[in-house]
């Protein structure tokens, strides 16, 4: 471990950068893999309509993590900076505060949206040919809140020790575990979506535990003994978590409702266009989990760099990072535009889901300049801890820009479904200017330790 963070602090930019994002790029990439097979699986036994249930019902799931996700980052960047810093009293005590407050919360919203489903799956224009399906998919998948919950915060907890194998280990058990199980209860169980929610929900309840298993192995090393008393907020901690967590929340929550709500227009196009910008979000995706991999391993390396007091080496990590994400995103881009169908035919064999991905294509290449752009200055963002900066970012990207510009292009201007795809496309380049402008400020520099 002492080694480990000694890499993050002093070696190589570039090689501690790929060597600590590489496994996060693989349990993306596994997790973006196994929610694949979910929609190529159903949509290859049970048709478009399956596939476009799955689409919408991955919208709903979309509610479910955006909190795990805000505060679990939030709790990794300051695991990081209390490592960089030496504070192991302090590393312990968000352990049982990250406990507590995602645990709780997972339960809290497990209830709301058991009692609020109907009314997000009709708030979302579910076509009615699909609704049933769409039930079933979702209903199912919240019932593993607290899995995806519990499993996020606990790989936050390693990521942040400077430990990023062994999530991967355990994305990859539950992606397998998925997998198998995903064939059998769709295909000759016949379970449709509901058989795919279930694959999805028993592979993350294994992972979880094999994860918290190794934490607990480890207890003495993060300074936490996982006696019931100890979970608890620790006002210490609570307040830095709170403060930094919130905007992410919020940037999350706002991308997610801005997200559902440009969707909501586009599933009113019927289920072929649903099923196109589902499969279209899956496959954008592929380029997300690699730089959301640079993101996290680039904010961790900048909150050591900065709590170490290591100004220099900030810039270094945020180019890197832009380079290494550009690589995959350019194959990538060339991949779509050159074999779209191809793509897309991986999910559905649909002719008129075919013929309408052809024009996604410009709306691809927007969203993979966005994917290129953005983790390298949430890198900077989050691994300084500015939490004010972060929520501008939330408002600008997740609401105003997103809905503003899908409505301006879809509604206004009558671009239709396109406008709203484009709109959803580039509001993703806010965080790069915002990012930018941060970076070559200086601002950030105020953050270090003394």
């Amino acid at each position: 471990m002492a080694k480990i963070i000694r890499d993050l602090t002093t070696g190589s930019v570039p090689k501690t950068l790929l060597r600590f994002s590489l496994p996060l790029f693989m349990s993306g990439l596994l997790q973006m893999v196994y929610n694949m097979v979910d929609m190529i699986v159903v949509g290859r036994f049970v048709g478009t309509r399956g596939l476009s249930a799955v689409s919408i019902g991955g919208e709903v799931l979309m509610l479910i993590t955006f909190v795990a996700m805000g505060f679990s980052n939030a709790g990794q960047i300051l695991i990081s900076r209390y490592v960089g810093e030496n504070r192991r009293d302090k590393v312990g005590e968000m352990v049982g505060t990250l406990f507590t407050l995602l645990m709780s919360l997972a339960v809290v919203i497990t209830g709301l949206l058991l009692l609020c489903y109907r009314s997000i799956i009709n708030w979302l224009n579910t076509p009615a040919d699909i609704w049933e399906y769409t039930r079933q998919y979702s209903v199912t998948c919240v019932f593993g809140i607290v899995f995806i919950y519990g499993y996020n915060l606990v790989s936050a907890i390693l990521r942040g020790m400077g430990d990023s194998k062994h999530p991967f280990l355990f994305i990859a058990i539950a992606s397998a575990i998925n997998v198998i199980l995903d064939i059998l209860f769709v295909g000759p169980l016949g379970l449709g979506p509901l058989g795919a929610a279930l694959a999805t929900v028993i592979g993350q309840a294994v992972s979880f535990l094999f994860a918290l298993r190794l934490l607990y192995k480890n207890r003495e090393q993060i300074g936490f003994d996982f006696k019931p008393a100890h979970f608890r907020l620790y006002p210490s901690v609570t307040r830095p978590l709170i403060s930094l967590g919130v905007p992410m929340v919020i940037q999350s929550a706002a991308i997610t409702f801005s997200m559902l709500f440009v969707n909501a227009y586009v599933n009113t196009y019927g289920t072929v266009a649903v099923a196109v910008t589902g499969v279209a979000r899956k496959l954008e995706s592929m380029i997300g989990v690699v730089s959301q991999a640079i993101s996290s391993a680039g904010g961790a390396m900048i909150a050591q760099a900065l709590g170490a007091g290591k100004i220099r080496r900030v810039p270094k990590i945020v180019l890197h990072a832009l380079w290494i994400v550009a690589i995959p995103a350019s194959i990538f881009a060339l991949i779509t535009a050159l074999r779209p169908q191809w793509l897309f035919g991986l999910f559905s064999d649909d002719a008129a889901v075919l013929e309408m991905a052809i024009t996604y294509i410009p709306v691809a290449m927007i969203q993979y300049l966005g994917s290129t752009l953005r983790p390298a200055n949430f890198a900077l963002i989050n691994g300084s801890g500015n939490s004010k900066l972060n929520l501008l970012v939330a408002l600008l990207d997740g609401m105003i820009c997103r809905i503003g510009l899908a409505l301006l292009l879809g509604v206004a201007l009558g671009l239709g479904i396109r406008g709203f795809w484009l709109g959803n496309a580039l509001s993703g380049l806010v965080p790069f200017m915002i990012g930018a402008c941060y970076l070559l400020s200086g601002a950030w520099k105020k953050r270090a330790s003394a």
